[in-house]
Parts: structure tokens; C-alpha cells; sequence
């Protein structure tokens, strides 16, 4: 019996480390990663795809910054929604266009979605979401000087720019997307994280300046669509403890104890696969499954023969 899962594909899925970004690059990587996501549906499982930005809107703020004498910069948030519109363009066409090819009725539909958050939140005061491509120290060294940016190592890969995220209370369109998952339809929502949003003394919807991870939001519409499984996607088989050691040990199934465990232990990092972990045992609590896994593995993952899976205990 199929299950409604909720897929979180990461950004560097759409634009792979030191590619160009150029659109067809993107696109290519998109309709690859859309073949495995229709065959999720041809098996029978209705899926919710979100999707990271930090690539795409990364660019999107240095394009804004070197046209600034030109065209007044906009603000992160609204950068953020030119992201999800052109990554949910590219998602879509990719989806229908393999849907067509196995002769699948389903529609896609993707949605511009605005992300709640508290504009006290602390993450403001404390910058930590990594955006944009990779540098090497001197290069982010001199972003620093001449931008004025907050650059950070990120797990052994470069540096980038970090800013503020803020941990997501609502997604917008809920019970929309509800309704579309009972008819049948992929839908593609919350991409990068959301759409940063707050609501003033009035009750007024106004953006903020900020970048909402993409693993947490996924959690919050995999609670609030009522998912089985909340499945991350990204570039590794499995989750491991003790990586690049002498003692490496893959994770298969785990519990959520052991998975908070291995946190406070400090086996992942932060610009990585924390928010995976912590987002996959906020979701294991529930009594249901999450699970993190590679894109090839992903249907096997759903039947519970792949990737690292966290589990009530």
C-alpha cells in the first residue's frame, strides 16, 4: 500500500559543488532527480517534494549585489521566492515530462510558499545557514572585507556565506496541499525552506531577512500534512558515526535514542547533517519513520532496504 511521503531534495542536488550555474547544468541535474521521484509515484506513493536553495539564492543575492548601481538589490526573502519559483518551474516540467513518458496520470502542481516565523527568534543574533557556492578561505576572506558577509567552513568543503535561520512555526497552504495529495498530484512546496514571513501587531504578513533550512521546514509540512515518512534526500548512501575514521560504522536503522545520542556526542556537523539528524528524530518521536538516503536508493529506502532510518523507540 503506497505511503505520503515527503521528500526533501537538497540544493546542491540541483547544483552540484564547483559546477557552472548555468540553467542547463540545473535543469539536468533537476530531470535526473525527477526520474526517481516518478518512479516513486509509479510504485504507488504519493509524494511531497521541497527542495534546498542555498546554491540558487546564493546567486541570486551576488547577481543583486554586483547589479547594485544599477537595479536597487532586493531583499533576501524575495530573492528566496525568485528561487522557488524557478526551481519549482524546472521540478515541475522535469516531473511532467517523465510522468508523460510512463504513461502516469497524475498532475503536478507547485505551490509559492510562505514560511511563519518569530521575528525575535534568536537565529537573528547568530548566523548559520550556509548559502551560495563554495570558496577557499581567501576568497571568503576577501567577501568579508569587501561585502561584509558572515563566511563560515562548512564540513571540510569551502567556505560560504552564512545567515540567519530561523526555525519555521507554519507553513502557509496546508490544507491545500492536503487536498491535492487526495487527488493524486505531486506536489512541490516550501522550496528553500519557505519564504521567511512574520505577522506584525496587526496581523500583517511582512518577509524577513533570513534563509529557513530546508530539513526542518520539510519537517514542519511532513507534521502537518500528516506524512508517513519524511524522507531527506542528499549526496551519501547512508548517515555515519565516526566518518573519515579508522572506526567509521554505517547507520542502517536506529533508534531515537541512539540518534540523540550520537548528536550530543557531536558525530555530525553542523552545516550538514545536524539538521538532517535532528529533524529526522523530531519526526521519528511521532511514531512514524524517517529516513535519510541517497536519490538512487530512495525507493528501496521506502520499502526499509536502504539508506539510515530513525525510528521510535
Amino acid at each position: 500500500m503506497g505511503k505520503n511521503i515527503v521528500l526533501a531534495l537538497g540544493g546542491n542536488a540541483i547544483l552540484q559543488p564547483k559546477q557552472e550555474a548555468t540553467y542547463q547544468n540545473q535543469y539536468n541535474n533537476v530531470y535526473s532527480a525527477a526520474r526517481r521521484m516518478a518512479e516513486l509515484k509509479k510504485v504507488g506513493h504519493n509524494i511531497v517534494i521541497t527542495h534546498g536553495n542555498g546554491p540558487q539564492v546564493g546567486n541570486i543575492i551576488t547577481q543583486n549585489e554586483i547589479a547594485k548601481d544599477y537595479v536597487e538589490p532586493l531583499p533576501i526573502y524575495a530573492c528566496n521566492a525568485e528561487s522557488q519559483g524557478f526551481i519549482g518551474f524546472m521540478l515541475e516540467k522535469a516531473l511532467k515530462n517523465h510522468l508523460n513518458d510512463m504513461r502516469i496520470d497524475s498532475n503536478v502542481v507547485s505551490l509559492l510558499t510562505m514560511t511563519e516565523v518569530d521575528k525575535d527568534d534568536k537565529a537573528f543574533d547568530n548566523p548559520t545557514k550556509p548559502i551560495g557556492v563554495f570558496f577557499d578561505k581567501e576568497e571568503a576572506e576577501a567577501l568579508e572585507r569587501q561585502y561584509g558577509y558572515v563566511m563560515s567552513e562548512d564540513a571540510g568543503r569551502g567556505y560560504r556565506r552564512v545567515v540567519p535561520s530561523p526555525e519555521p512555526l507554519v507553513i502557509h497552504g496546508v490544507e491545500q496541499i492536503k487536498t491535492l495529495i487526495e487527488h493524486q498530484a505531486i506536489v512541490i512546496s516550501s522550496g528553500g525552506g519557505g519564504i521567511p514571513v512574520y505577522k506584525d501587531a496587526k496581523g500583517d504578513i511582512q518577509g524577513v531577512e533570513a534563509v529557513i533550512d530546508k530539513d526542518r521546514s520539510g519537517l514542519k509540512l511532513a507534521e502537518q500534512v500528516d506524512a508517513d515518512v519524511f524522507m531527506m534526500l542528499t549526496d551519501v548512501s547512508n548517515v555515519y558515526i565516526n566518518y573519515g575514521k579508522m572506526n567509521e560504522e554505517k547507520l542502517e536503522t536506529i533508534t531515537v535514542s541512539q540518534a540523540k545520542q550520537y548528536v550530543d556526542e557531536g558525530q555530525f556537523p553542523a552545516g550538514s547533517m545536524l539538521p538532517k539528524m535532528e529533524a529526522a528524530i523530531r519526526f521519528a518521536e511521532s511514531g512514524k519513520e524517517a529516513i535519510i538516503c541517497s536519490l538512487d536508493d530512495a525507493i528501496e529506502a521506502a520499502e526499509g532496504k536502504a539508506g539510515t532510518r530513525v525510528v521510535a523507540d
